[in-house]
């Protein structure tokens, strides 16, 4: 059986459909679109596409996700701001586009304050840092402590200039005050290739990326860049626990609508994402890949945005950390 044909029978059937990207196949009623920033198969687009399936029973329907990677979250974003501001189109990103961006880039097409209006957050995705089995290392002090005698400095790969693994870099470099040399990358999995392979050293990596390679034993993790440890690894212990403070980056996902959108359509939403991030099957799903469900209010969420967003910036201009 085809793809389409599946679809248009679970369609016809009354079931919720979770569509790769693309138009809505939802036919002859109202839908929801969750338009996620990056490709299909990665962390984002997964807990996009658990979370919709949940969503879509709390609001009675069609819930769609709609993949839209490219120019770091900046057609994601246009997507959704060109959007109806009625609620049916949702933007979930991660804290990338939303925080860091706006002090990466001279020009943005989006402007987080004037261009949306925040739901949600969804889940929390702090830092790990891992290193080869074969390093001698047994904690981030330990590495950091290497790390200083190291001639020449040892390299850390990331995945990319100004992503959240790269400036979880520049903490430790603060943090621990060892000379360490950023190698950044096309994406995260390269990065995480290199490190088993032993080319770079180490790699700081959201969780749920790095979970499978950890309980595979390919990767050794040192420590968790936040403020407390992570429930799907309760002995790795933080860096702050180890010495090492103000080494706290959490690349948390969130959902934003248009700003337009009316304040009683967003409540509507946040109840809704609330209590789909409260069932315990999705619960479990979420924590059981290294994402930790997080749900907020719209206050609470920009909050965040507005502290994050200037942790970042405050960071990025001190390291005067450019993209090319």
């Amino acid at each position: 059986m085809t793809f389409h044909r599946r679809a248009a029978l679970a369609v016809l059937a009354g079931s919720l459909m979770l569509a790769a990207s693309g138009p809505a196949l939802a036919q002859g009623g109202k839908s929801t679109r969750i338009v996620v920033s990056f490709p299909p198969g990665g962390p984002v687009d997964f807990v996009a596409r658990a979370l919709g399936e949940q969503l879509g029973k709390e609001l009675n329907q069609t819930v769609i996700v709609d993949n839209k990677g490219g120019a770091n979250g900046a057609i994601g974003a246009s997507e959704v701001m060109r959007a109806p501001a009625d609620g049916s189109t949702i933007w979930i990103t991660s804290v990338g586009a939303a925080a860091v961006n706006p002090s990466l880039y001279e020009k943005l097409p989006y402007d987080m304050q004037r261009d949306f209006a925040p739901v949600s957050l969804v889940a929390n995705n702090v830092e790990l840092l891992v290193v080869n089995p074969a390093d001698p290392a047994r904690t981030a002090a330990e590495f950091v402590a290497n790390a200083r005698k190291a001639k020449p400095p040892i390299a850390m790969g990331s995945s990319g200039i100004g992503s959240i693994p790269h400036l979880a870099i520049e903490q430790l470099v603060d943090a621990g005050g060892a000379p360490i040399t950023h190698v950044p990358y096309r994406g995260a999995a390269p990065a995480i290739t290199d490190v088993m392979g032993g080319q770079v050293a180490g790699f700081f990596g959201d969780i749920p990326g790095l979970i499978g390679h950890v309980k595979g034993g390919k990767l050794k993790p040192l420590g968790v860049a936040a403020t407390r440890r992570h429930p799907a690894l309760p002995d790795v212990p933080t860096l702050a626990e180890q010495g090492l403070p103000g080494v706290d980056t959490n690349n948390w996902y969130a959902l934003f609508v248009p700003a337009k959108t009316p304040p009683a359509t967003i409540d509507a939403l946040n109840k809704a994402v609330r209590k789909a991030l409260s069932d315990p099957g999705l619960h479990e799903r979420l924590l059981s890949t290294g994402a930790e469900p997080a749900p907020s209010t719209p206050q609470e969420l920009a909050a965040l945005l507005k502290a994050d967003t200037a942790k970042w910036a405050k960071l990025i201009r001190d390291k005067k950390i450019k993209v090319e």
